[in-house]
């Protein structure tokens, strides 16, 4: 079956219904903030295998996958498929940070066979185009599955890793099945500036808000509608059951595995596509921490950049005043000063604009201030305006103002491709 932008919703027949049109799903009769408990979210590879892997049968099939792939129960996906007659799982291929996830940001695990299944397990990292394509070929797969819990945020590269995976499953001609899982931070809306496509990288190939508000087939549906280059590709994407766009993580039931390391709790998720600008700074995000993305700092910042941020009086969310050593990363060892972030209200928190608002505070408030030298923040945020306009003078409103006609664009767009209410 393939599904085109507009054809997921009309699918038809049994595998149809499980591949496409399965409903919203219900809370309970009390009602949400009730303490009542919530319907369980079953997710895309949840509902394939209750229905015997038929959108799978007769393909040799490889996954996409990494610690996120596992079921409500908490075995792994490719534990549970390996040793199950009805489907003919082949080949695993590993994200950023690996199958197994052993390796930190910027790494990969390379070409192993699995201990526990004894699978040929490929290395996707930095890879994408023909050299992608052909890792596809070299397996001997004819199904291409990906299953991996995304974070919500433009510059989180798993959903980059899916695009480089579907482009090359339509060169080398493989069909593609995404399963879906759910938007930690939920999907709502599409927040900050839109990437121009001159500072695509591997944290934002193509013309997508900052924090996209969408699943990842329903990103997979927009990829293939809108920004695919090879073609045919066969989709099929496998949607979840219970999940509403207005579903934080805790509120679906599910498991929470770290999708990467510096990625331990959900309400790491929460700050994470705001926070993760100071990537491109000279302060510490937080990683080597137990709050990563939550504390940030560098050394001879100090109460005066709390008192700044909170005199903002940000919707949702306040900032401490923190003092922390990171063990790896930037400042090892060394003690600084900075902020946590505490959200307070996460229904009105914007991740978005508390990120710039920290960033516009940081530079009035520490003489020491200054962006990596390679300019990372504008791979970053999609745009040099976000630093040129700090830089220059502008408070958050005016910086959050500057990309408003390009996210309304970008809003109408993501619409025609949502798949949940």
């Amino acid at each position: 079956m393939t599904l085109t932008r507009r054809g997921v919703l009309a699918a038809g027949g049994a595998m149809g219904a499980l591949a496409a049109t399965a409903g919203p799903g219900t809370a309970s009769a009390a009602g949400r903030g009730s303490g009542a408990t919530r319907t369980r979210v079953r997710t895309g590879f949840d509902r394939l295998a209750a229905d015997g892997y038929g959108l799978l049968a007769g393909q040799k099939v490889g996954i996409v996958t990494n610690p996120t792939g596992i079921t409500s129960d908490v075995g792994h996906i490719v534990d549970v498929m390996h040793p199950d007659d009805r489907v003919d799982l082949t080949a695993v291929f590993g994200p950023e940070h690996g199958f197994r996830g052993t390796a930190q940001a910027g790494g990969s695990e390379g070409r192993y066979d699995d201990p526990a299944t004894g699978l040929p397990v490929y290395d996707t990292y930095l890879k994408s185009g023909q050299p992608l394509a052909d890792v596809f070929t070299a397996s001997g797969v004819d199904t291409v599955v990906f299953d991996i819990q995304d974070a919500g945020a433009r510059f989180y590269t798993y959903i980059w890793t899916l695009y480089d995976c579907m482009e090359a499953a339509a060169l080398a001609g493989k069909r593609f099945v995404v399963l879906d899982r759910p938007n930690p931070v939920t999907g709502r809306a599409a927040l900050g500036p839109v990437l121009d496509p001159a500072f695509g990288t591997f944290v934002g190939r193509r013309e997508i808000s900052q924090a996209h508000g969408m699943t990842v087939a329903e990103l997979a549906l927009l990829f293939d509608g809108e920004f695919l280059t090879a073609r045919p590709l066969e989709l099929d994407v496998v949607r979840m059951s219970g999940w509403r766009r207005s579903d934080f993580f805790d509120e679906t039931g599910l498991p929470w595995v770290p999708p990467s390391p510096n990625m331990p709790t959900p309400e790491t998720a929460l700050v994470y596509p705001g926070t993760c600008l100071f990537e491109g700074t000279n302060l510490s995000e937080g990683r080597g921490t137990t709050r990563p993305f939550e504390l940030l700092g560098a050394e001879g910042v100090d109460h005066r950049w709390a008192a700044a941020a909170n005199a903002l009086e940000l919707p949702g969310v306040a900032f401490r005043e923190a003092y922390f050593a990171p063990t790896f990363s930037k400042f090892q060892g060394r003690t600084v000063g900075g902020v946590q972030v505490h959200v307070q209200d996460r229904e009105v928190f914007d991740p978005v604009r508390t990120g710039i608002a920290l960033l516009v505070t940081a530079k009035r408030s520490w003489s020491g201030f200054a962006w990596r030298a390679d300019n990372w923040i504008d791979k970053l945020t999609g745009n040099t305006r976000v630093r040129t306009m700090i830089d220059a003078g502008a408070d958050t409103d005016e910086v959050v103002g500057a990309w408003s006609a390009d996210l309304a664009a970008f809003r109408a767009k993501r619409k025609e491709y949502l798949l949940y209410r």
